[in-house]
């Protein structure tokens, strides 16, 4: 090949070369412009929802929101009640549903990753990630208040680590497979038995992802309301006893914001503002604690 037919297929190869790095070029701007408008579509419509709960809830905060119960319309309350009960169903189904879930999780990840058993469990635990919560709370009033004949703080509790188990679960098994297995043959190779490996190891490890899996489960439950109508339904005054029916934040907030009573309406919006700070204070709390050192 002559000199000059060699320099044009290199020309030739050049201005390839150069036509596919500019169409790279140009997907790859259309591909970051798309991702940049979709990311600042969805953190308007968060920034909006904070400013407008911050901007009508911190309004409602006030002493007697903590130490009243919910009142009648038109009069000065509170809805200590509403946050009792909230806190003491949403503690009390994260810790019966956690254990539950990062046993499971561990299962499927550490001891039966591929069968049948492992197969159903998933199947199973997918079709109750994905049931809407007012099926599950159905689900309970069928088998506990219905057959108890009575509303109880029990079954929301019931109701709501039936959220909880799903996320833990799937959360759990995830975290659990990202763990490199160098580090499990290492520790049975010193001859450390398998549970020792998974509890001071590969638990050890994807501590962060299963503590943000529970954390995950507990800003949902922390605002549902259909499952806690059928459940534990409501209480207008103070009570501590989970075999009768109690008083939640979302289920106040539910009938309050419903209202033409401005009280009510102020003090629903106050109990917005108060989810939405416990449950990013959870999360702060989470990320320190669990931060790499």
């Amino acid at each position: 090949m002559s000199t000059s037919a060699q320099l044009l297929a290199a020309a030739d190869l050049a201005q390839t070369r150069q036509g596919r790095y500019a169409s790279r070029k140009r997907v790859n701007t259309i591909a970051l412009t798309l991702s940049l408008a979709a990311m600042a579509f969805g953190v308007f419509w968060l920034v909006w929802i904070l400013w407008e709960t911050i901007r009508l809830g911190f309004g409602g905060l006030s002493v007697a929101l903590f130490t009243q119960m919910t009142p009648p319309p038109n009069e000065v309350g509170g809805i200590s009640n509403a946050i009792f009960g909230s806190f003491v169903m949403v503690l009390m189904a994260t810790f019966v549903g956690t254990p539950i879930g990062i046993m499971a999780g561990v299962y499927l990840a550490e001891y039966d990753t591929k069968g049948w058993l492992a197969s159903v469990t998933r199947f199973v635990n997918d079709i109750l990630l994905s049931a809407p919560s007012i099926v599950i709370g159905l689900f309970v009033y069928a088998i506990v208040v219905a057959r108890f004949k009575s509303f109880s703080g029990w079954a929301g509790i019931i109701a709501l680590a039936l959220i909880v188990i799903p996320v833990v679960i799937r959360t759990t098994e995830n975290m659990l497979t990202l763990v490199p297995s160098a580090l499990r043959e290492a520790a049975y190779a010193l001859g450390t038995p398998k549970w020792k490996v998974i509890l001071m190891i590969t638990l050890r490890a994807a501590k962060s992802g299963v503590i943000t899996g529970v954390l995950l489960a507990v800003a949902r439950i922390s605002g549902e309301t259909a499952p806690l109508l059928f459940t534990a339904l409501n209480n207008q005054f103070w009570n501590s006893d989970l075999s009768k029916p109690m008083a939640s934040l979302p289920v106040t907030i539910f009938k309050f914001a419903m209202s033409p009573y401005e009280n009510w309406q102020q003090l629903a919006w106050a109990g917005v503002f108060l989810i939405t700070v416990a449950v990013l204070g959870l999360n702060i709390l989470a990320r320190v604690l669990t931060r790499q050192k």
